[in-house]
Formats: structure tokens, C-alpha cells, sequence
């Protein structure tokens, strides 16, 4: 019955309001019970009943004597409900409504009454039972006393109509409330948690365009977005999957179908003289080669993402590395024309691999080569702030799209397949292979560009101690 979030809350809320109204009810009564509240309403009644017994100042009692005033008085007990006592002018007692109760002390008898106003005071001990009374003076120097027992958790007559029957039915109405805001704080919490229950199935079972509205308390709220981002993040995840099959499929294909095309013109006799087939054979060893490359990319990224490249830590100049690779680009650069300015400064040292620098460098000034159209120019220099090195590597090509320019790094995506290149052209995997590595030196690869006039990528690199022997934490 209350295994669901919602019924365990109801539970919850109803037993802690129930509580907190029992206490409340325990606490009045214990304390107006030790308070004077009761003693007061007791003198109220003892005096309220006072007019009733003594008539004419007591006269008429006065006149009667013995059995008769006994019973008299008796009656006048039950109509008051008060104890009656009628005291002689010596201090004895002429009659008791009560004769079995606790004796009247002495000094009650003696002290009690003595002029016509009203005197309050109380006897007995407690545990015995406590009487409070009130006397007042009759005719004839004769005295009249009205007893009643103190009040207690076992006498709650008093009580009953000017405090408990209030205090209940106060209870009920509080009572009856609780338990309806239980129902709505139940249900305002779990109604989240249960849509959550029901989005997380559609997820589940492929459907990925669900949402959920946040609602309910701010935990829940925050839950509730942060299952938004999971699933938006699953999503794209989905869709990178989907998108890099696709991707591999295609780069696996167009080789594999050209390596199929000239295979079969050798084997079949089309490609008949020496010089179709040495053609036919360059571009199946191309075709092959570029494979190779995609199978080698592929693996890389593969090992990147499961943590299992190991990434040396040595001291790396970085200036000395920046001219090497500079140096064996040179020739590259001579043949498309391209002119490649290194105005690297000295800078500080690194803690890393150099090798895996040295290929960062590679790749990013390989690609400005050969977006660079002959005639143009590509720079590279660095600056050092703030505990970062920036090492920036700009081309003076034809400049990126904006709208591509936030989708260079992911895998297999390519601005324009149909650029120059050849054999040569990349698969798309280069500038993600680049990114990696950065990263796993807690480092920053940023791209800028604008069209007609370039593109900049800008290196950033943690700066570590020379006598440092890890990698420096990312700050950024």
C-alpha cells in the first residue's frame, strides 16, 4: 500500500502533523493545569454558586437544625455542585454535605469568613486531594464554606466545556486540514519524480524528443534539468554515432571502390600497356595508403577516448620545437608556394610529450599550407601571460563559414571535399586527432576565422615550472 513515493509522503506528512497536534494538546494541558487558570475558574463557580445556597444571608438555613439541614444542604451539594459547610460562631461544624471528604483544618474553621467579604484559600495535601473554598459570613456571626476539589487530568469536568471542547475541535478542523496539504505537498513533490519515471521510459525505448517541464521543489527542478542536458547529451551522442558509421562507411567506400575498379582493369586486360597499368597500380597503392591512414586515425581517436595512450612528461622547448617543425614543412611550403613565417620568440618550458606537440604543430601549420593559395602567407608566433603560452598559427586562405566554423573538430567533417589535394585530401579526423591531444595536456584549441582574409588557431598551454615533473592543472 505505500510502496509508491507519493503514499510514503502522505504517511509521512500526516504522522509528523498528527504529532505535532498531539504535543501541542499534551503541552496546553500541562501547563494549564499548572497554571492558575484552573484554580480561577473553580473560585468563579464556587462564587457563582454562593447566591444560590445563602438566601437572605443564610436565614433560612439557619432556621433548620439537624437531619433536616443536613439533607438541605446535601441538595444544595448536588444543584452547585459544590461542597457545603455551615460553621458555628465557636468554629465547629454544624453540617458537611460531605462528611466523608477530607476534615476541614482547624485553622480553615477558625480564619475563614470572619466579615461579610468573600475569603478564598485552599487545604488539604497533595496526593491526598487539594480543595480550594470559599467562606463568607452569615447572620449571627455563622459561617458558610464552598469546597471544591482542585482540578485534575482525572476531574476534566472543568475543563471540558470552556477549554477541551474548543481545543478539540480545533484539533479536528487542523487535523482534517493536515491531511489535505499532506495530499497536495505528496503530490506536488512526487507528480515530477512520476512524469520524470515516465519521460526516462520513453527515452529508453528511442524516443529522445522528450522533455520534461521543471516543477516542485528546487531539488526537483534541478534534477529535472539536469535529465534535459542528459538527454539532449544522449541525443547528440546518438547522432555523432549515427553520423561517424556514416562517415566511415563513405571513407571506407570511395577507396575500397577505387582499389576494386583498377584491380579488376589489371586483372581483366583493360588497362593493357605498361603505362595504364602503372597508373591503375599508383592509384590502388594511393587508395591503400589512404586507408591505412583512416585505420591509423581511427585507432588513435579509439585509444584517446579510452584513456590508454600514455602521454610522456619531459621538459619541451617549445621555440626549438616550433622551428624543427617549421623547418620540415619548408619544403612542402616551397612547392605550393606558400611563404611560412616563423616569428616565435623565446618562450617559457613546458612539461609534456614533444612528440605529440611536435604533431599539433604538424597538422595545424600542414592545414594552413594547404588552404593557402600560392603567393600567400602563413605566420606563426607566440605570447606568453598570465601562467599560458599562446602559440598562434594564421593562414591568409579563403577563411572559414561562420556557421562551420563550430563544427571543424568534429570527426570527418570536412569544409569542402572538393579542395585541391588529391591522394593527399585527409578524412576529416586531423583537427579532432589535434584537439585530443591539447586537451590531454589540460590545454585550449580555439579557431577563428573571417572569410576572404583567413583563419587563426590559436594553441593555448599551461606553463609549468621547469623543475616540474607534471603536467600543470588547467586554470582556465
Amino acid at each position: 500500500m505505500f510502496r509508491s513515493l507519493q503514499s510514503r509522503l502522505f504517511l509521512t506528512y500526516l504522522l509528523v502533523a498528527g504529532l505535532v497536534l498531539l504535543f501541542v494538546a499534551a503541552s496546553l494541558l500541562f501547563f494549564m493545569l499548572g497554571s492558575t487558570f484552573g484554580d480561577q475558574r473553580v473560585y468563579l463557580n464556587l462564587e457563582r454558586s454562593l447566591p444560590i445556597v445563602v438566601r437572605g444571608q443564610g436565614r433560612l438555613l439557619l432556621e433548620l437544625e439537624g437531619e433536616e439541614l443536613t439533607s438541605t444542604i446535601e441538595r444544595l451539594d448536588q444543584i452547585s455542585s459544590a461542597r457545603i459547610i455551615i460553621i458555628s460562631p465557636q468554629g465547629d461544624v454544624l453540617a458537611d454535605s460531605r462528611p466523608t471528604e477530607s476534615p476541614i483544618p482547624g485553622e480553615v474553621l477558625q480564619q475563614s469568613g470572619m466579615d461579610q467579604e468573600i475569603v478564598r484559600g485552599r487545604f488539604g495535601k497533595p496526593g491526598e486531594g487539594v480543595w480550594l473554598y470559599i467562606s463568607q459570613s452569615l447572620v449571627q456571626r455563622f459561617r458558610i464554606i464552598l469546597a471544591s476539589p482542585r482540578p485534575t487530568l482525572m476531574n476534566l469536568r472543568l475543563w471540558w466545556d470552556s477549554v477541551l471542547r474548543p481545543i478539540l475541535q480545533a484539533a479536528g478542523i487542523a487535523l482534517f486540514l493536515s491531511i489535505f496539504l499532506s495530499w497536495l505537498m505528496s503530490r506536488w513533490v512526487a507528480a515530477p519524480l512520476d512524469r520524470m519515471a515516465q519521460v526516462s521510459r520513453a527515452v529508453a525505448a528511442g524516443d529522445f524528443d522528450q522533455r520534461l517541464q521543471p516543477g516542485g521543489p528546487e531539488e526537483v527542478r534541478g534534477l529535472a534539468l539536469t535529465f534535459n542536458e542528459m538527454v539532449t547529451r544522449v541525443q547528440a551522442g546518438q547522432k555523432a554515432q549515427r553520423d561517424f558509421v556514416a562517415n566511415v562507411t563513405h571513407e571506407l567506400k570511395t577507396p575500397l571502390t577505387s582499389i576494386q575498379g583498377f584491380a579488376q582493369a589489371i586483372l581483366d586486360g583493360t588497362a593493357q600497356d605498361e603505362e595504364s597499368q602503372q597508373h591503375a597500380a599508383q592509384v590502388v597503392y594511393d587508395e591503400a595508403q589512404r586507408l591505412h591512414r583512416l585505420v591509423e586515425d581511427l585507432l588513435e581517436l579509439a585509444r584517446m577516448d579510452a584513456g590508454q595512450i600514455d602521454f610522456h612528461q619531459d621538459r619541451v622547448e617549445i621555440t626549438a620545437l616550433l622551428s624543427a617543425v617549421v623547418e620540415r614543412l619548408s619544403v612542402k611550403a616551397a612547392e605550393a608556394g606558400v611563404d611560412v613565417i616563423n616569428k616565435v620568440g623565446q618562450l617559457p618550458v613546458l612539461i609534456g610529450d614533444g612528440d605529440r606537440l611536435a604533431q599539433v604543430f604538424m597538422n595545424l601549420i600542414d592545414n594552413a599550407i594547404k588552404h593557402t593559395p600560392d603567393g600567400g602567407q602563413v605566420s606563426l608566433w607566440g605570447e606568453y601571460a598570465e601562467g599560458w603560452i599562446s602559440i598562434h598559427v594564421e593562414d591568409t586562405g579563403p577563411g572559414i563559414p561562420e556557421e562551420e566554423l563550430s563544427r571543424i573538430f568534429e570527426r570527418f567533417y570536412q569544409l569542402d571535399k572538393a579542395r585541391p589535394g588529391g591522394m593527399d585530401r585527409g578524412v576529416g579526423l586531423g583537427l579532432a586527432i589535434t584537439r585530443e591531444i591539447v586537451r590531454s595536456h589540460q590545454g585550449r584549441l580555439v579557431a577563428q576565422s573571417e572569410l576572404g582574409r583567413g583563419s587563426r588557431f590559436t594553441v593555448q598551454l599551461p606553463v609549468v615550472r621547469a623543475d616540474d615533473t607534471t603536467l600543470a592543472v588547467d586554470r582556465g
